[in-house]
């Protein structure tokens, strides 16, 4: 097991290194032809996660430099804007109170920067690091909250090697990690002069609750759970970053170490991997036998609508899915009993339950709740290393910070993308533990 070195999350990145960068008056880029204008409908699946969502993708010189690299991406915008236009508009309520898109064609916003280093001094970029990589995201000055931040904002870093980096920040409620993807490529894709290879699908009506809503089954995600142990006081401690790099091979041996006795037929590497860091976090978090332990995840639920949302569906497909248990009786049991765990919250989610939860927030506004509760976000599968503004493929793509402390995200790793690294943040004394907890 290839483990990293923790750091405290406010101290994250080099304590020797300060990255300076000096951005330039933000202006707002809007769509090259004339948009509709109205307001635009957000689904049920895209009110319970508008948080702002902040990446970067590092771009080598390549020979060609960065002078231009500003440019081209802001034209690239405004041409890509056209077919994407609801992100040119601002966030607002209904008279529902719920999130919509009032489609002004305002425009995204964009800013220039530079850095006084070579992109190499930001560091290897193995977890997510908010002080340094922070400064490569432009935040609107004085944001209360997210009504207040445009559903798109770009900053684009040029740095004295030639590279530069491209630092977004954006809604998870236009998009979910699949269409997000679509869209940065789509992007990029205009940057090269080339038409969208996946056009946009923008009605999210075809997901609308139903008439009357219909609540088909109970969702644990919603499910509070009285927290009986110390958890929260383990919490108040400082907090720490690290990342855990997992093999192709070390993840064979953990699929085999889950089949080992028998029980499980057939085990993903998923299934496997969130298994182990679930039971693993369950023991250092040192969670009292009877308390209940809960796992939250997102399933793509696109192939699983009846009939399937359309290709290029642009907004959230996904809807989450859970598994609950004591920690004792996770512990007692060997591995093959929370990958069983996690395969029958996999296989729960039908078009049925994609239904529900719709209806679900509909009746009742509810958000999840993070009590007790690991939630397990996976971007191993997403094509952020595809994305091509003419510079060729980033050298890393990431996240700039995890959104909460009950997250923890695996990220795929190395030139062929076999490998996995988790990222996440514990409290120092967790940390330890889980650490020790971490070799297959």
């Amino acid at each position: 097991m290839n483990l990293k070195v923790c750091l405290p999350m406010e101290n994250a990145g080099n304590s020797s290194f300060q990255l300076r960068v000096k951005q330039e008056e933000p202006t707002l880029v809007t769509p090259a032809e004339e948009t509709e204008k109205h307001l635009y409908f957000l689904s049920n699946l895209d009110q319970n996660i508008a948080v702002a969502v902040r990446t970067i993708y590092c771009f080598k010189s390549d020979g060609k430099g960065n002078e231009e690299a500003a440019k081209v991406i802001k034209e690239a915008l405004s041409k890509v804007l056209v077919h994407y236009y609801p992100l040119a508009g601002r966030l607002t309520i209904s008279s529902e109170g719920k999130l919509i898109v009032d489609c002004t064609g305002e425009g995204a916003v964009f800013v220039e920067a530079e850095a006084d280093c070579r992109i190499e001094e930001i560091g290897g970029n193995t977890k997510p690091d908010p002080i340094t990589l922070g400064k490569l995201v432009y935040d609107i000055p004085g944001a209360k909250n997210i009504l207040e931040i445009p559903p798109l904002v770009v900053q684009v870093t040029k740095f004295k090697c030639g590279g530069f980096v491209l630092g977004l920040c954006m809604n998870h409620c236009m998009f979910d990690g699949i269409s997000a993807m679509e869209f940065v490529n789509s992007w990029g894709e205009t940057a090269r002069g080339l038409s969208l290879n996946i056009p946009p699908f923008l009605d999210r009506s075809i997901l609308k609750s139903r008439n009357p809503p219909k609540i088909e089954s109970q969702h644990h995600e919603f499910a509070e759970i009285e927290d009986i142990s110390d958890t929260n006081k383990v919490y108040k401690e400082e907090m720490l970053y690290s990342s855990f790099c997992f093999d192709p091979e070390q993840l064979k041996q953990l699929k085999e170490k889950a089949m080992e006795d028998g029980v499980l037929d057939k085990c993903t590497t998923f299934e496997a991997l969130t298994a182990f860091v679930w039971r693993a976090r369950t023991q250092s978090l040192r969670m009292q036998p009877d308390q209940k332990t809960k796992l939250l995840f997102a399933v793509d639920g696109r192939s699983r609508f009846e009939p399937p949302l359309p290709k290029g569906y642009s907004g959230n497909g996904i809807v989450l899915t859970n598994a609950i248990c004591s920690a004792g009786e996770q512990l007692e049991h060997p591995l093959s009993f929370t990958v069983s765990l996690v395969q029958n919250a996999v296989n729960m989610i039908t078009d049925s339950y994609m239904r529900s939860a719709i209806d679900y927030f509909e009746v009742t506004r509810a958000r999840p709740s993070l009590a007790a509760t690991l939630l397990v976000t996976t971007w191993s599968r997403l094509s952020f290393h595809t994305t091509d503004f003419g510079w060729g493929e980033p050298i890393f793509s990431g996240p700039v910070a995890l959104p909460e402390k009950e997250v923890i995200l695996f990220l795929s790793h190395g030139t062929e993308r076999k490998s996995i690294n988790v990222l996440l943040g514990l409290p120092a004394s967790t940390m330890k533990i889980f650490e020790q907890l971490m070799h297959v």
